[in-house]
């Protein structure tokens, strides 16, 4: 069966290769054909195929020679809002729309390859920001990777759509002041949009939309099942779907739902960018570094950009759409003179508009390098290498789920953790985490210019009640891996063991660090700290909105890339409600 199913996923990595080359004008045609072929495609879906991968190389080679001093929108940043948004504005062939993201091409293995996301991390892919010294964390400095790459986080993540719980979405609505980001406005989105493979169920998921979803493919690593059945003992509900209804109450254990389609990751690039690439009215441009906002007045009227060394300044007939993430974003309106006045000032920029909440309120779920245990028999990652994962409340007094650790199939750890422990080469880690923290970082620039690097501060585990909740947290982890259903996958444990107190807490703080979920800093609200307004309006300005991560007023209860997509989803509602278009 292994033998079997790996044939086919790299029968079809092939095909997803040779079809990516081919939209870049770099690919082999026979051989394309030949692998088409050989993975099941008919020869006419084949040559359908290969023909579309033409048209979109020939006409995106043809939209970047002619780049035009006016678009009717600027999408700046391609990852998972970004995309949403450009896809949406497109579909009328009337609107011109240029999409600038400062990564390069997604047509690489580490991407296709839904195991190999970990490879990303620190690479071309990665933005690699790092936190500033954090005493919360014993002193260290976290790392902050983030997508730098056509789809952003959706092509280096862990591939887990999770679309957020009941009273996140509710609270939004609330504190945005419009019912359209409420959870019943929302799933109408997710309805639209999901392309659901599991279980039916029509109140809650879709079919037919861009986004393919599924659960993981056999062969699945045999510590998840066995994880869920522990899970089980514990007292969670074991659920196929874990969007479905527990999104709505206590929560439960199962496999998450994937962006996988015949092996290969469906990021929001392949979702929703790599399908209207043959169009004329979307140029798609990788590479290109925005440096700056342009105004007039208190108008923003377009970006100031590098592409291939070279400065360009490109204008917005109507808006321009910040969708470059929750460090960048703020990074880019300070760099421009949109945020906290005594910061701008510092750095002599003079302030076009002064917003005191921009970089501020910083919010990351935290997930911890450990808890760990050996293999018996080695076992290879398969799907998403993380197959298993759980919500529930650290206290049962919580409205919400604040815990969601995650099963990882190899060594994960932090870069603390690895040199205390001696780490062997076949092991697996259920990773403590919280998803409802309390704590509130920030972030600022640390000078004038667009290459000065981002200040950030994460301030991670300084309430109580957060190393409260990710001690429960490691705690549930330690019974789940230490029980019966474990015991054929686990040789002994590596780390933590049986710690307590004030040890325990030690190993927390040197283990904890980002989940890859940074957000919040241009938050969503109607209070003197909010950055935009429930239509993800920036405040005192006119042309500009912000779709991305860090317009989220509180972290969702999960995985952010589908929150992200319907962030995008609803900033293209508003936009084209606005222009009738």
């Amino acid at each position: 069966m292994d033998k079997e199913n790996k044939s086919r996923l790299e029968l079809n990595e092939e095909v997803n290769r040779l079809e990516s080359a081919l939209m870049r004008g770099r690919g082999d045609r026979r051989q394309f054909l030949k692998a088409a072929t050989a993975a099941g495609y008919s020869m006419a879906a084949a040559t359908s195929m290969m023909a579309f991968a033409d048209r979109a190389f020939a006409q995106q080679s043809a939209n970047r020679a002619a780049l035009t001093a006016e678009y009717d929108f600027i999408v700046c940043g391609a990852g998972s809002a970004g995309c949403a948004v450009a896809r949406r504005l497109a579909d009328n062939p009337n609107v011109r729309v240029l999409l600038l993201e400062a990564g390069g091409s997604d047509n690489v293995p580490q991407v296709m390859d839904g195991t190999r996301w970990p490879e990303n991390i620190g690479s071309e892919r990665d933005w690699a920001f790092k936190g500033q010294p954090t005493p919360t964390l014993n002193g260290r400095t976290p790392p902050f990777p983030m997508g730098k790459v056509l789809g952003g986080g959706s092509s280096v993540n862990g591939l887990v759509w999770a679309r957020g719980h009941k009273n996140d979405w509710d609270m939004w609505a609330e504190v945005s002041g419009e019912k359209a980001w409420s959870y019943e406005s929302v799933l109408g989105i997710y309805r639209r949009i999901e392309d659901w493979q599991g279980p039916a169920d029509p109140k809650r998921r879709g079919k037919g939309g861009e986004v393919y979803l599924s659960l993981p493919e056999a062969p699945i690593n045999p510590v998840a099942p066995a994880l869920i059945e522990a899970a089980g003992d514990f007292g969670m509900p074991k659920v196929v779907d874990l969007n479905g209804e527990i999104m709505e109450g206590e929560g439960g254990a199962g496999m998450p739902n994937l962006i996988v389609k015949n092996g290969r990751r469906v990021s929001m690039a392949v979702a929703y960018i790599h399908p209207i690439m043959d169009r004329s009215n979307i140029t798609v441009l990788l590479g290109a570094h925005v440096n700056r906002l342009k105004f007039k007045g208190k108008r923003v009227t377009g970006v100031e950009f590098v592409h291939e060394g070279k400065v360009h300044t490109i204008a917005a007939k109507h808006e321009v759409i910040l969708s470059t993430g929750a460090i960048n974003t703020p990074r880019i309106l300070m760099i421009s003179g949109v945020g906290p006045e005594k910061e701008l000032k510092k750095h002599g920029i003079p302030v076009v508009q002064k917003l005191e909440g921009v970089g501020q309120n910083f919010q990351d779920h935290i997930l911890l390098g450990g808890c760990m245990w050996e293999y018996f028999t080695p076992e290879p990652g398969r799907n998403n290498s993380a197959e298993f994962t759980f919500f529930w409340k650290s206290d049962s007094s919580l409205r919400t789920p604040d815990l969601q650790p995650f099963l990882e199939e190899f060594p994960y750890t932090s870069e603390v953790t690895r040199e205390q422990y001696t780490i062997p080469k076949a092991a697996w880690v259920l990773a403590a985490a919280i998803v409802q923290p309390t704590s509130r970082g920030h972030m600022t620039i640390s000078g004038p210019r667009p290459q000065d690097p981002p200040l950030i501060y994460p301030n991670f585990l300084s309430t109580e009640q957060d190393i409260k909740a990710l001690t429960r947290s490691v705690e549930i982890c330690r019974e789940l891996g230490n029980s019966k259903h474990l015991k054929p996958y686990a040789k002994r444990e590596i780390m933590p063991g049986e710690l307590k107190g004030k040890e325990l807490e030690r190993f927390i703080r040197n283990a904890a660090g980002t989940y890859f979920h940074e957000t919040c800093t241009c938050k969503m609200g109607r209070d003197e700290m909010s950055v935009v307004d429930g239509k993800l309006r920036v405040y005192g300005l006119e042309g500009l909105r912000i779709a991305d991560g860090s317009i989220m007023p509180a972290i969702t209860t999960g995985n952010t890339m589908a929150p992200c997509v319907v962030i995008g989803e609803r900033c293209a509602e508003e936009l084209k409600q606005q222009y009738r278009i």
